[in-house]
């Protein structure tokens, strides 16, 4: 799934460019009761609610890949289809027009979606005519393949905010009316997925506005796919694993965690380095790569093999690109500290410089001679007198080279 291949289809959400067929869906309150359903030819709205619309669908399709839009694929057995699969391949060829299909896809997301509140079903269709691009870009003013897809959006509905307003019928403020507002959706999916600028029947695009909180008994119960962890949720559990394999108190697992992070950034910056290709597949995280980064950040073997069998545990079955288990929140804190230890190191420094300065100034003024000499040659010098007078001997050798410094 590809960043270009989603823009391609929200910048034809406009007024001029968009081909939304119909608009279906169903308000469901906290009950999980149906109060009103939808049903409207899209270019029929007025154009208030036409815009506001096109919004929301705008939404379903926004985000970061791997956290907000997940790519996902359908269960299916080699021996029976998957139910779920063909009613949304139904539900797009009828055009949204079969009423027993869009009553199942109601009923089945309001017997699994967790959700406390009142929210709103919204389903569009669409049928985009793939303009042909060539090698380097630009498009050509034909078509050679159709995309036909629904959208559906998840929107919770909630009061408005008490508070003041200005009346203007009886020219004074006061209290507002609370209405029910339909807000942008925090769930959705758009089938079928659209790959390399081509439909993919057996995936599907899956929004989430919160990527803690994926949904996973819509995702799995309503929509028939397999789960999959965001970026975010990875990048949680590979904290964990880290910290949790590490016997140390809380400061020296924190300390651990910034050194494999950094390491981490490097392999990837170093990746980028040398293939240098947007169409270059992203790293993974491999046992290997990991291994190497444990050895690099110096974890002792007994931590490093119970991080890497956690690992294997967490992430055995799909191993996460090496990129999104970058915490740069992490990373700062690191640059900080290192940036605060290197103060603390300067402020010793310039303590130590004026402590010398103070005992030389002391020396100077107390003092009529000085001598400078290295700690080795300390234990060679000598007093003698010499024609009854006091004299220091300091014995110089052929390779030792002198020089005498005038106090001013």
């Amino acid at each position: 799934m590809k960043r270009k291949d989603i823009l391609e289809l929200k910048k034809r959400f406009k007024k001029d460019e968009c081909t939304f067929t119909r608009i279906c869906g169903c308000f469901v309150n906290s009950e999980k009761n149906i109060v009103l359903e939808i049903n409207e030819n899209f270019l029929n709205l007025d154009e208030d609610d036409y815009f506001k619309y096109l919004e929301i669908a705008k939404k379903v399709l926004s985000g970061t890949i791997g956290n907000n839009i997940l790519g996902l694929n359908f269960v299916n057995d080699e021996k029976e289809s998957n139910d779920k699969q063909l009613s949304l391949i139904g539900l797009k060829k009828s055009k949204l027009k079969d009423n027993d299909l869009l009553d199942n896809l109601y009923k089945s997301i309001i017997d699994n979606y967790n959700y406390e509140g009142n929210y709103l079903i919204l389903l569009f269709h669409d049928v985009y005519d793939i303009i042909t691009k060539t090698k380097d870009n630009l498009k050509v003013d034909e078509s050679e393949e159709v995309f036909e897809y629904i959208i559906c959006a998840i929107c919770p509905v909630s009061l408005s905010d008490a508070g003041l307003s200005y009346c203007e019928e009886e020219n004074k403020i006061k209290s507002r009316v609370r209405d029910w507002v339909v807000g942008f959706p925090t769930s959705g999916f758009t089938y079928p997925a659209f790959i390399d600028r081509s439909p993919d029947i057996d995936s599907i695009m899956y929004y989430t506005k919160n990527p803690k909180e994926i949904h996973e008994e819509l995702l799995e119960n309503t929509l028939g796919c397999l789960a999959k962890d965001t970026s975010t949720i990875q990048k949680n559990k590979f904290q964990s694993v880290i910290k949790d394999s590490i016997s140390a108190d809380e400061e020296e697992a924190n300390k651990i965690y910034m050194e494999v992070q950094e390491n981490l950034s490097n392999m990837v910056s170093d990746y980028k380095l040398h293939t240098n290709n947007e169409s270059s597949e992203p790293i993974k995280l491999t046992q290997d790569n990991l291994k190497d980064i444990l050895e690099e950040s110096g974890i002792t073997k007994d931590n490093a093999l119970k991080i890497e069998n956690l690992y294997k545990e967490s992430f055995d079955n799909d191993l996460p690109l090496a990129e999104s288990l970058i915490d740069k929140k992490a990373l700062k804190e690191s640059e900080l500290r290192k940036k605060e230890r290197t103060l603390e190191k300067q402020v010793e420094f310039l303590k130590v410089k004026l402590e010398q300065v103070d005992f030389k100034d002391d020396i100077e003024e107390n003092y009529d001679i000085i001598l400078q000499v290295k700690p080795e040659k300390v234990s060679e010098i000598k007093s003698q007198t010499i024609d009854g007078q006091e004299c220091i001997i300091i014995p110089v050798s052929r390779n030792e080279k002198t020089t005498i410094h005038e106090l001013r």
